[in-house]
């Protein structure tokens, strides 16, 4: 079966773009809008093996979003991948710190989101 992969970011564009090329790899894509209604369908789905979460959302970020994964038992395990268009120094350590398990920039690289989705698919620690 297929990888279930949860994108969670407020921009559509982002979104489309990222599920266009996951599909097109075999991914199975689910995404949401907001971090809130992304954790409640993570909480849901036991088929997610990963999260690909934007950080900077209004209402609730991805830091806070975090946050509240790595704080629910049953979620906790999931790998949470960090997608910012802030690349500037720290920012990789801030998402890391904050409980994400790999950090991407934008624009992305599809071959190294790839990578880093395929080093953490299997991680799923729920």
């Amino acid at each position: 079966m297929s990888s279930k992969i949860l994108i969670i970011d407020d921009d559509l564009r982002n979104i489309f773009a990222l599920a266009a090329t996951l599909k097109s790899k075999g991914f199975v894509c689910i995404s949401c809008t907001s971090a809130k209604e992304g954790i409640d369908v993570l909480k849901k789905d036991n088929c997610i093996k990963i999260v690909l979460l934007d950080m900077m959302m209004p209402d609730m970020d991805g830091y806070e979003a975090i946050g509240m994964i790595r704080a629910d038992p049953k979620i906790a395990g999931v790998p949470v991948i960090a997608v910012t268009a802030q690349a500037m120094v720290g920012d990789k350590e801030k998402c890391l710190e904050a409980g994400a398990d790999d950090y991407i920039a934008k624009p992305i690289d599809v071959d190294k989101l790839l990578a880093v989705i395929e080093a953490h698919k299997t991680n799923d620690r729920r």
